[in-house]
């Protein structure tokens, strides 16, 4: 029976992975350098020390990641600032869904605790959530498990008991591993079969993850 819902955030509740590609694009751009779609994709859902080696590996031992981190993050900022953070379809329904049937919902992101209060105040959402995990309050980043079992005792309630929302590869890893169901909900990729194959379903938009729990539940 699921009590609890654990929510990524980038990809799946906030569309900014988009964003965050423009931003790495004109980051590589200034150094001479291309940002290749399929390279940014690859790092979807990492923590932040592995994005860092996935870096250096890519173009070199010297390339400038904190600089570029941080103008990236500052591009993402102006941005959400400018023109406000762009919620996921489907996301406010749902989320209204599940507190008004007594679902506890958490988020678990790689992203930083800073980075995800700005943004949860910036939305209005952080009153639809119960608490929230971040990837610098975890020893191991997705596709490890820490942090999905990290959300579970957070909220007091077994892995059997919770429901994992994700949209990248290493976050269905990171919840298969902590032995929670996952539903994908895909952003800028389509799991490969190894990893879709570890997942309960896959849908198109939180609408349907929304329907899922109202045919669960009869009303």
């Amino acid at each position: 029976m699921i009590k609890a819902v654990i929510f990524d955030m980038d990809g799946l509740m906030i569309d900014s992975e988009r964003v965050t590609y423009e931003g790495y694009v004109i980051e590589c751009g200034k150094l001479g350098l291309t940002m290749e779609k399929e390279f940014y994709i690859s790092l979807l859902g990492c923590p932040i020390p592995s994005i860092f080696e996935r870096f250096y590996q890519h173009y070199s031992p010297d390339f400038p990641m904190e600089m570029v981190l941080k103008n990236v993050h500052q591009y993402m900022n102006d941005l959400f600032e400018n023109q406000g953070v762009p919620v996921k379809d489907g996301l406010r329904p749902l989320l209204a869904y599940l507190k008004d049937h007594g679902y506890k919902t958490i988020v678990a992101t790689s992203s930083a605790r800073n980075r995800v209060d700005r943004i949860l105040e910036q939305t209005g959402l952080a009153s639809f959530f119960d608490d929230s995990i971040c990837g610098d309050e975890v020893e191991h980043g997705k596709p490890n498990p820490d942090i999905f079992l990290k959300a579970c005792q957070k909220i007091q309630v077994s892995p059997s008991q919770a429901l994992v929302l994700e949209d990248s590869e290493m976050g269905i890893q990171a919840a298969a591993s902590a032995k929670i169901p996952v539903i994908c909900v895909p952003d800028m990729k389509y799991p490969a079969p190894p990893y879709a194959a570890l997942t309960a379903r896959i849908d198109n938009s939180l609408n349907d993850v929304l329907e899922y729990f109202v045919n669960l539940s009869g009303s």
